[in-house]
């Protein structure tokens, strides 16, 4: 699978010739370095690893600052393993950027969705909330009843219920890609992706 880190930087409006208005992601694709080919005969499965971004000296602990020191290669802020990425032409030190996609092609993007905190049924699963009425004007925005009484005589399992919200990896699939700007690492995705701003993400071809 061919595939990409990257970094969500915001959203913009992308406008076409013909003058319509497309909302789009604005991504910094890239370049990202291999810093580890696995082979299925001395591993065990076919994938590449690549490192985006630098990491600050001082957050490195010495075997990782000693495992990069002997590739001759900056600590990355991030590393991901992508399997199955044809490795031709490919070494430990090459960099793969953001040219890799054109426009008009379909891909799919994962990353961590925003954290929203402990949240109620209302926001987290869309319950509608009670009436005002009967007596129950406190009831606007509660869950109702969890679970039957006589049976099963307790909470069912998978129950939907006010917790904690966001912060959970997400794939969104069947985006488009509609401006490569190879010369600034940027890439315009049409629509939203999950994650906040400078929220590290993967990009994926579709075949």
């Amino acid at each position: 699978m061919i595939g990409l880190l990257g970094k969500k930087i915001g959203m913009t409006t992308y406008f076409e010739e013909s003058g319509n208005a497309i909302p789009c992601t604005v991504v910094e694709a890239g370049p990202c370095t291999v810093t580890q080919i696995k082979t299925n005969e001395k591993d065990g499965y076919n994938a590449v690893q690549f490192g985006f971004g630098v990491r600050r000296e001082k957050t490195v602990n010495k075997p990782i600052r000693g495992k990069f020191a002997e590739l001759k290669l900056p600590v990355p802020r991030y590393i991901k393993e992508i399997l199955n990425y044809p490795v031709d032409g490919l070494k430990v030190g090459s960099t793969v950027k953001v040219d890799i996609f054109k426009a008009g092609e379909t891909i799919k993007v994962t990353g961590i969705s925003k954290g929203k905190g402990f949240q109620g049924v209302v926001k987290r699963h869309g319950f509608s909330g009670g009436v005002r009425t009967h007596g129950q004007s406190d009831r606007e925005r509660a869950p109702g009843s969890i679970g039957g009484s006589s049976y099963p005589s307790r909470v069912w399992k998978g129950q939907r219920m006010a917790g904690r919200m966001g912060g959970k990896k997400v794939t969104v699939r069947n985006l488009k890609v509609v401006k490569v700007i190879p010369d600034s690492n940027l890439m315009l995705i049409k629509g939203a992706i999950p994650g906040a701003n400078t929220g590290f993400i993967e990009i994926y071809k579709i075949a």
